[in-house]
């Protein structure tokens, strides 16, 4: 069973294998359920040319804004702008190649990935600059637009809780993108905050299974808040 242990002692040998102008998929959303000892280290290896494949880039000063930042992203995947100053700017000016994808698709395009479909037809977009060079066709009276399937060189992902063989639990809105992620990567590598022995996870909880990982490692998390609201006193 030891052959069976995931776990890796530190983020340089967790990113073991990521080069330039790879494409990386990053869980999260905003600064929620990312991985961010895994993104501050691609930040330290000084990989470029990436495509990243992620919802939004979350801030300017953390998450993947640090790699915009460095201009280490060549290529976003993405639903929205979001909060990123940086990312806004880049995209505008045309230093960054930006593909706007609903948020819904990106969901499935992912998802179909990670399961070895390689394209799907979807409502979303039909009539809109989003079908744009894409096949389209009418069934049964409505209008599609066919999505190619994405996958990456690397997942990067966050869950709450891993046993050392990899099996996963996510918690609460943390899990977002990154299951669906988990399954979508050629080396999938997951930054989590407990790791247990096996059989310590109930089966029945079990979100992702380690059949899908193949890097576990123990992050330190500062948790961020992007946006905090408070009560009125």
């Amino acid at each position: 069973m030891a052959g069976l242990n995931k776990v890796v002692g530190s983020y340089d040998e967790a990113l073991t294998g990521l080069t330039n102008d790879m494409t990386v998929m990053v869980g999260g959303f905003g600064l929620c359920g990312i991985p961010e000892g895994l993104i501050n280290q691609m930040v330290k290896l000084g990989v470029s040319g990436l495509t990243a494949i992620s919802n939004n880039a979350g801030v300017d000063d953390f998450g993947l804004g640090l790699l915009l930042r460095h201009k280490q992203i060549s290529t976003m995947i993405a639903s929205y702008v979001g909060e990123n100053a940086t990312f806004e700017r880049q995209m505008l000016s045309g230093e960054l190649n930006v593909i706007l994808t609903p948020q819904g698709t990106l969901a499935e395009k992912i998802r179909a990935g990670g399961a070895g479909i390689p394209a799907f037809f979807t409502a979303t977009g039909y009539g809109t600059p989003v079908a744009d060079g894409k096949e389209t066709r009418e069934i049964n009276g409505r209008h599609y637009v066919l999505e190619e399937a994405l996958t990456a060189d690397f997942a990067l992902i966050r869950a709450w809780k891993a046993d050392t063989m990899g099996n996963l639990v996510f918690r609460k809105t943390a899990a977002n993108f990154n299951p669906m992620m988990a399954t979508a990567g050629k080396i999938t590598v997951v930054e989590v905050e407990e790791i247990v022995e096996p059989g310590e996870l109930d089966p029945d909880h079990i979100h992702t299974p380690g059949i899908y990982v193949d890097r576990v490692i123990k992050g330190v998390f500062e948790k961020r808040i992007e946006q905090r609201t408070v009560k009125q006193a």
